[in-house]
Protein backbone atom coordinates (compact mmCIF):
# COMPACT_ATOMS: atom_id res chain seq x y z
CA UNK A 1 0.00 0.00 0.00
CA UNK A 2 2.85 2.37 0.83
CA UNK A 3 4.42 1.65 -2.55
CA UNK A 4 1.19 2.52 -4.34
CA UNK A 5 0.89 5.73 -2.29
CA UNK A 6 4.50 6.69 -3.06
CA UNK A 7 3.92 6.02 -6.78
CA UNK A 8 0.78 8.19 -6.71
CA UNK A 9 2.62 11.03 -4.98
CA UNK A 10 5.29 10.98 -7.71
CA UNK A 11 2.82 10.87 -10.60
CA UNK A 12 2.05 13.85 -12.79
CA UNK A 13 -1.68 13.68 -12.02
CA UNK A 14 -1.10 14.16 -8.30
CA UNK A 15 1.27 17.09 -8.80
CA UNK A 16 -0.46 19.05 -11.56
CA UNK A 17 -1.54 22.57 -10.74
CA UNK A 18 -4.20 24.50 -12.64
CA UNK A 19 -1.55 26.94 -13.79
CA UNK A 20 0.59 24.18 -15.30
CA UNK A 21 -2.43 22.67 -17.05
CA UNK A 22 -3.38 26.05 -18.52
CA UNK A 23 0.17 26.70 -19.74
CA UNK A 24 0.37 23.26 -21.33
CA UNK A 25 -2.87 24.15 -23.12
CA UNK A 26 -1.21 27.42 -24.26
CA UNK A 27 1.72 25.35 -25.56
CA UNK A 28 -0.73 23.07 -27.39
CA UNK A 29 -2.41 26.16 -28.90
CA UNK A 30 0.95 27.39 -30.21
CA UNK A 31 1.59 23.94 -31.71
CA UNK A 32 -1.82 24.07 -33.40
CA UNK A 33 -1.14 27.53 -34.83
CA UNK A 34 2.25 26.36 -36.11
CA UNK A 35 1.15 23.04 -37.60
CA UNK A 36 -2.47 23.54 -38.68
CA UNK A 37 -2.47 27.29 -39.40
CA UNK A 38 1.21 27.62 -40.40
CA UNK A 39 1.69 30.77 -38.27
CA UNK A 40 5.48 31.26 -37.90
CA UNK A 41 5.95 27.46 -37.58
CA UNK A 42 9.76 27.62 -37.36
CA UNK A 43 9.51 29.41 -34.00
CA UNK A 44 6.04 28.70 -32.65
CA UNK A 45 6.51 24.91 -32.87
CA UNK A 46 9.63 24.73 -30.65
CA UNK A 47 8.27 27.50 -28.40
CA UNK A 48 5.01 25.60 -27.93
CA UNK A 49 6.78 22.32 -27.24
CA UNK A 50 9.16 24.08 -24.85
CA UNK A 51 6.14 25.46 -22.98
CA UNK A 52 4.77 21.93 -22.58
CA UNK A 53 8.11 20.61 -21.30
CA UNK A 54 8.57 23.54 -18.91
CA UNK A 55 5.24 22.85 -17.18
CA UNK A 56 5.58 19.11 -16.65
CA UNK A 57 5.38 18.62 -12.86
CA UNK A 58 8.59 17.07 -11.62
CA UNK A 59 10.11 17.04 -15.10
CA UNK A 60 13.00 19.24 -14.01
CA UNK A 61 13.57 20.71 -17.47
CA UNK A 62 13.87 24.29 -16.22
CA UNK A 63 15.60 23.54 -12.91
CA UNK A 64 19.41 23.66 -12.48
CA UNK A 65 20.74 20.60 -14.26
CA UNK A 66 17.79 20.42 -16.67
CA UNK A 67 18.17 20.70 -20.44
CA UNK A 68 16.09 23.84 -20.90
CA UNK A 69 17.83 25.50 -17.95
CA UNK A 70 21.20 25.22 -19.70
CA UNK A 71 19.81 26.02 -23.14
CA UNK A 72 18.39 29.28 -21.77
CA UNK A 73 21.52 30.13 -19.80
CA UNK A 74 23.92 29.45 -22.67
CA UNK A 75 21.86 30.82 -25.54
CA UNK A 76 19.50 33.52 -24.25
CA UNK A 77 20.97 34.91 -21.06
CA UNK A 78 24.32 35.26 -22.81
CA UNK A 79 22.62 36.79 -25.86
CA UNK A 80 24.32 34.34 -28.24
CA UNK A 81 21.26 32.81 -29.94
CA UNK A 82 19.62 36.08 -31.12
CA UNK A 83 22.98 37.27 -32.45
CA UNK A 84 23.54 34.06 -34.42
CA UNK A 85 20.00 34.36 -35.81
CA UNK A 86 20.83 37.91 -36.91
CA UNK A 87 23.93 36.65 -38.72
CA UNK A 88 21.81 34.08 -40.56
CA UNK A 89 19.18 36.68 -41.45
CA UNK A 90 21.94 38.95 -42.75
CA UNK A 91 23.21 36.13 -44.96
CA UNK A 92 19.71 35.77 -46.43
CA UNK A 93 19.11 39.50 -46.98
CA UNK A 94 19.57 41.32 -50.27
CA UNK A 95 20.11 45.06 -49.72
CA UNK A 96 19.87 45.76 -53.45
CA UNK A 97 16.43 47.38 -53.25
CA UNK A 98 17.50 49.69 -50.41
CA UNK A 99 20.76 50.65 -52.16
CA UNK A 100 18.89 51.35 -55.40
CA UNK A 101 16.37 53.58 -53.61
CA UNK A 102 18.01 54.97 -50.44
CA UNK A 103 14.96 57.12 -49.66
CA UNK A 104 13.17 54.02 -48.41
CA UNK A 105 15.53 54.05 -45.43
CA UNK A 106 13.31 56.79 -43.99
CA UNK A 107 10.28 54.50 -44.27
CA UNK A 108 12.05 51.85 -42.22
CA UNK A 109 12.88 54.51 -39.64
CA UNK A 110 9.32 55.88 -39.56
CA UNK A 111 7.86 52.45 -38.83
CA UNK A 112 9.97 52.29 -35.66
CA UNK A 113 7.73 55.00 -34.20
CA UNK A 114 5.60 52.09 -33.06
CA UNK A 115 8.40 51.15 -30.66
CA UNK A 116 8.65 54.51 -28.95
CA UNK A 117 4.89 55.05 -29.01
CA UNK A 118 4.40 51.71 -27.27
CA UNK A 119 7.07 52.62 -24.72
CA UNK A 120 4.90 55.53 -23.62
CA UNK A 121 1.83 53.30 -23.72
CA UNK A 122 3.43 50.72 -21.43
CA UNK A 123 4.35 53.43 -18.92
CA UNK A 124 0.83 54.88 -19.11
CA UNK A 125 -0.64 51.43 -18.44
CA UNK A 126 0.74 51.68 -14.91
CA UNK A 127 -2.15 54.06 -14.22
CA UNK A 128 -4.52 51.10 -14.56
CA UNK A 129 -4.85 49.15 -11.28
CA UNK A 130 -3.06 45.79 -11.44
CA UNK A 131 -0.41 46.73 -13.99
CA UNK A 132 3.14 47.40 -12.90
CA UNK A 133 5.84 47.93 -15.53
CA UNK A 134 9.24 49.44 -14.82
CA UNK A 135 10.88 51.65 -17.45
CA UNK A 136 13.05 48.65 -18.42
CA UNK A 137 9.96 46.46 -18.75
CA UNK A 138 8.28 49.11 -20.90
CA UNK A 139 11.30 49.31 -23.21
CA UNK A 140 11.45 45.53 -23.62
CA UNK A 141 7.72 45.42 -24.42
CA UNK A 142 7.99 48.34 -26.84
CA UNK A 143 10.53 46.55 -29.06
CA UNK A 144 7.68 44.23 -30.16
CA UNK A 145 6.75 47.12 -32.46
CA UNK A 146 9.90 46.46 -34.47
CA UNK A 147 8.35 43.19 -35.71
CA UNK A 148 11.74 41.53 -35.25
CA UNK A 149 11.70 38.44 -33.04
CA UNK A 150 15.47 38.07 -32.40
CA UNK A 151 15.75 41.76 -31.50
CA UNK A 152 12.81 41.46 -29.10
CA UNK A 153 14.36 38.42 -27.44
CA UNK A 154 17.80 40.04 -27.22
CA UNK A 155 16.50 43.23 -25.60
CA UNK A 156 14.08 41.41 -23.27
CA UNK A 157 16.89 39.14 -22.03
CA UNK A 158 18.87 42.26 -21.12
CA UNK A 159 16.15 44.49 -19.67
CA UNK A 160 13.24 42.28 -18.56
CA UNK A 161 14.12 38.56 -18.47
CA UNK A 162 11.00 37.75 -16.42
CA UNK A 163 8.82 38.99 -19.29
CA UNK A 164 10.82 37.30 -22.06
CA UNK A 165 8.34 34.47 -22.66
CA UNK A 166 5.33 36.76 -23.03
CA UNK A 167 7.26 39.27 -25.16
CA UNK A 168 8.59 36.58 -27.51
CA UNK A 169 5.19 34.92 -27.93
CA UNK A 170 3.56 38.29 -28.61
CA UNK A 171 6.26 39.30 -31.11
CA UNK A 172 6.12 36.10 -33.15
CA UNK A 173 2.34 35.78 -32.92
CA UNK A 174 1.79 39.28 -34.30
CA UNK A 175 4.45 38.73 -36.97
CA UNK A 176 2.42 35.73 -38.09
CA UNK A 177 -0.72 37.90 -38.15
CA UNK A 178 0.82 40.62 -40.36
CA UNK A 179 -1.34 39.55 -43.36
CA UNK A 180 -4.44 40.16 -41.20
CA UNK A 181 -3.35 43.26 -39.27
CA UNK A 182 -1.78 45.38 -41.99
CA UNK A 183 -4.19 45.43 -44.99
CA UNK A 184 -7.10 47.20 -43.19
CA UNK A 185 -4.72 49.89 -41.90
CA UNK A 186 -3.10 50.32 -45.32
CA UNK A 187 -6.45 50.65 -47.07
CA UNK A 188 -7.82 53.04 -44.45
CA UNK A 189 -4.88 55.44 -44.87
CA UNK A 190 -4.60 55.39 -48.67
CA UNK A 191 -6.94 56.15 -51.56
CA UNK A 192 -7.71 53.78 -54.41
CA UNK A 193 -5.73 55.96 -56.82
CA UNK A 194 -2.70 55.97 -54.51
CA UNK A 195 -2.74 52.17 -54.22
CA UNK A 196 -2.75 51.89 -58.01
CA UNK A 197 0.45 53.91 -58.50
CA UNK A 198 3.04 51.97 -60.51
CA UNK A 199 6.65 52.62 -59.54
CA UNK A 200 9.56 52.75 -61.97
CA UNK A 201 11.85 49.73 -62.15
CA UNK A 202 14.81 49.92 -59.77
CA UNK A 203 18.30 50.36 -61.17
CA UNK A 204 20.73 47.45 -61.14
CA UNK A 205 23.05 47.47 -58.13
CA UNK A 206 26.68 46.38 -58.57
CA UNK A 207 28.41 43.78 -56.43
CA UNK A 208 30.89 46.42 -55.25
CA UNK A 209 28.02 48.49 -53.82
CA UNK A 210 26.59 45.43 -52.08
CA UNK A 211 29.98 44.55 -50.55
CA UNK A 212 30.62 48.09 -49.32
CA UNK A 213 27.13 48.58 -47.88
CA UNK A 214 27.39 46.33 -44.78
CA UNK A 215 30.85 47.78 -44.03
CA UNK A 216 29.45 51.31 -44.28
CA UNK A 217 26.49 50.45 -42.03
CA UNK A 218 28.77 48.90 -39.41
CA UNK A 219 31.15 51.85 -39.55
CA UNK A 220 28.34 54.36 -38.97
CA UNK A 221 26.96 52.25 -36.11
CA UNK A 222 30.37 52.13 -34.43
CA UNK A 223 30.69 55.91 -34.64
CA UNK A 224 27.13 56.86 -33.66
CA UNK A 225 25.63 54.06 -31.54
CA UNK A 226 28.12 51.41 -30.32
CA UNK A 227 25.42 49.79 -28.15
CA UNK A 228 23.70 48.55 -31.33
CA UNK A 229 26.84 46.91 -32.76
CA UNK A 230 26.15 43.39 -31.37
CA UNK A 231 23.00 43.09 -33.48
CA UNK A 232 24.06 45.25 -36.43
CA UNK A 233 27.57 43.76 -36.49
CA UNK A 234 26.39 40.15 -36.75
CA UNK A 235 23.80 41.16 -39.34
CA UNK A 236 26.46 42.88 -41.42
CA UNK A 237 28.84 39.91 -41.09
CA UNK A 238 26.20 37.57 -42.47
CA UNK A 239 25.41 39.97 -45.31
CA UNK A 240 29.09 40.45 -46.16
CA UNK A 241 29.57 36.67 -46.39
CA UNK A 242 26.65 36.59 -48.82
CA UNK A 243 27.81 39.41 -51.06
CA UNK A 244 31.59 38.89 -51.02
CA UNK A 245 31.25 35.85 -53.26
CA UNK A 246 34.36 34.14 -51.83
CA UNK A 247 32.89 32.22 -48.87
CA UNK A 248 29.88 30.47 -50.36
CA UNK A 249 30.19 27.57 -47.91
CA UNK A 250 30.12 29.90 -44.90
CA UNK A 251 27.22 31.88 -46.33
CA UNK A 252 25.29 28.69 -47.06
CA UNK A 253 25.92 27.37 -43.54
CA UNK A 254 24.76 30.64 -41.97
CA UNK A 255 21.60 30.62 -44.10
CA UNK A 256 20.74 26.97 -43.54
CA UNK A 257 22.36 24.58 -41.04
CA UNK A 258 23.45 27.13 -38.43
CA UNK A 259 20.28 29.22 -38.36
CA UNK A 260 18.13 26.07 -38.30
CA UNK A 261 19.99 24.58 -35.34
CA UNK A 262 19.92 27.85 -33.41
CA UNK A 263 16.22 28.34 -34.19
CA UNK A 264 15.38 25.00 -32.55
CA UNK A 265 17.20 25.83 -29.33
CA UNK A 266 16.06 29.46 -29.35
CA UNK A 267 12.43 28.34 -29.50
CA UNK A 268 12.91 25.79 -26.71
CA UNK A 269 14.68 28.37 -24.54
CA UNK A 270 11.85 30.88 -25.01
CA UNK A 271 9.30 28.17 -24.29
CA UNK A 272 11.08 27.38 -21.03
CA UNK A 273 10.03 30.84 -19.81
CA UNK A 274 6.34 30.11 -20.35
CA UNK A 275 5.88 28.76 -16.86
CA UNK A 276 2.58 29.38 -15.08
CA UNK A 277 3.99 31.74 -12.47
CA UNK A 278 5.65 33.95 -15.09
CA UNK A 279 3.01 33.92 -17.85
CA UNK A 280 -0.35 33.79 -16.08
CA UNK A 281 -0.34 37.37 -14.87
CA UNK A 282 -2.28 40.52 -15.68
CA UNK A 283 0.92 41.99 -17.13
CA UNK A 284 0.85 39.35 -19.87
CA UNK A 285 -2.52 40.63 -21.09
CA UNK A 286 -1.05 44.14 -21.16
CA UNK A 287 1.91 42.91 -23.22
CA UNK A 288 -0.37 41.22 -25.76
CA UNK A 289 -2.53 44.35 -26.07
CA UNK A 290 0.49 46.65 -26.40
CA UNK A 291 1.98 44.35 -29.04
CA UNK A 292 -1.08 44.80 -31.25
CA UNK A 293 -0.88 48.58 -30.75
CA UNK A 294 2.84 48.57 -31.59
CA UNK A 295 2.31 46.78 -34.93
CA UNK A 296 -0.61 48.99 -35.85
CA UNK A 297 1.19 52.25 -35.02
CA UNK A 298 4.35 51.15 -36.87
CA UNK A 299 2.33 50.26 -39.97
CA UNK A 300 0.40 53.54 -39.87
CA UNK A 301 3.44 55.80 -39.45
CA UNK A 302 5.25 54.05 -42.30
CA UNK A 303 2.27 54.50 -44.63
CA UNK A 304 1.78 58.15 -43.62
CA UNK A 305 5.42 59.03 -44.33
CA UNK A 306 5.17 57.22 -47.67
CA UNK A 307 2.08 59.33 -48.49
CA UNK A 308 4.12 62.45 -47.80
CA UNK A 309 6.95 61.16 -50.00
CA UNK A 310 4.37 60.40 -52.69
CA UNK A 311 3.20 64.02 -52.65
CA UNK A 312 6.74 65.39 -52.68
CA UNK A 313 7.77 63.11 -55.55
CA UNK A 314 4.80 64.08 -57.70
CA UNK A 315 3.05 60.73 -57.34
CA UNK A 316 6.01 58.48 -58.14
CA UNK A 317 5.98 56.55 -54.84
CA UNK A 318 3.19 54.16 -53.90
CA UNK A 319 2.30 54.84 -50.22
CA UNK A 320 1.67 51.14 -49.61
CA UNK A 321 5.41 50.40 -49.44
CA UNK A 322 5.63 52.34 -46.17
CA UNK A 323 3.85 49.46 -44.39
CA UNK A 324 6.83 47.20 -45.12
CA UNK A 325 9.01 49.25 -42.78
CA UNK A 326 7.87 47.19 -39.78
CA UNK A 327 10.68 44.72 -40.54
CA UNK A 328 8.81 41.38 -40.70
CA UNK A 329 10.97 40.16 -43.62
CA UNK A 330 9.77 39.24 -46.20
CA UNK A 331 6.15 38.84 -45.10
CA UNK A 332 5.41 42.56 -44.84
CA UNK A 333 6.77 43.15 -48.35
CA UNK A 334 4.59 40.33 -49.69
CA UNK A 335 1.53 41.85 -48.04
CA UNK A 336 2.30 45.20 -49.70
CA UNK A 337 2.64 43.48 -53.07
CA UNK A 338 -0.67 41.64 -52.57
CA UNK A 339 -2.61 44.79 -51.65
CA UNK A 340 -1.03 46.62 -54.59
CA UNK A 341 -2.05 43.87 -57.02
CA UNK A 342 -5.63 43.99 -55.72
CA UNK A 343 -5.80 47.65 -56.73
CA UNK A 344 -3.88 47.29 -60.00
CA UNK A 345 -3.13 43.87 -61.60
CA UNK A 346 -0.05 45.39 -63.26
CA UNK A 347 1.34 46.81 -60.01
CA UNK A 348 4.31 44.77 -58.77
CA UNK A 349 5.63 46.35 -55.58
CA UNK A 350 7.59 43.46 -54.04
CA UNK A 351 11.10 44.70 -54.80
CA UNK A 352 10.16 48.30 -53.98
CA UNK A 353 8.77 47.13 -50.61
CA UNK A 354 11.93 45.17 -49.84
CA UNK A 355 13.81 48.47 -49.45
CA UNK A 356 11.86 49.67 -46.39
CA UNK A 357 11.55 46.05 -45.24
CA UNK A 358 15.29 45.52 -44.81
CA UNK A 359 15.63 49.10 -43.58
CA UNK A 360 13.18 48.13 -40.84
CA UNK A 361 15.52 45.34 -39.72
CA UNK A 362 18.32 47.85 -39.28
CA UNK A 363 15.91 50.34 -37.71
CA UNK A 364 14.73 47.88 -35.05
CA UNK A 365 18.34 46.97 -34.21
CA UNK A 366 19.24 50.66 -33.87
CA UNK A 367 16.15 51.29 -31.71
CA UNK A 368 17.18 48.38 -29.48
CA UNK A 369 20.66 49.89 -29.24
CA UNK A 370 19.22 53.24 -28.20
CA UNK A 371 17.07 51.67 -25.48
CA UNK A 372 19.97 49.53 -24.29
CA UNK A 373 22.32 52.51 -24.18
CA UNK A 374 19.85 54.58 -22.18
CA UNK A 375 18.36 51.95 -19.88
CA UNK A 376 20.74 48.98 -19.91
Amino acid sequence: MEGILAFWQQSGIANFTWGQAIMMAVGALLLYLAIARRFEPLLLLPIGFGAVLANIPGGGFTEPGGLLYYVYYVGIESGVFPLLIFMGVGAMTDFGALIANPRTLFLGAAAQFGIFGTLLGAIALNLVPGFQFSIQDAAAIAIIGGADGPTAIFLASRLAPDLLGAIAVAAYSYMALVPLIQPPIMKALTTESERRIEMAQLREVSQREKVLFPLLVLGLTILVLPAATPLVGMFCLGNLMREAGVVERLSSTAQNELINIVTIFLGLAVGSKLSAEQFLTLNTLGILALGAVAFSVGTATGVLLAKLMCRLSGGKINPLIGAAGVSAVPMAARVVNKVGLEANPHNFLLMHAMGPNVAGVLGSAVAAGVLLAVLG
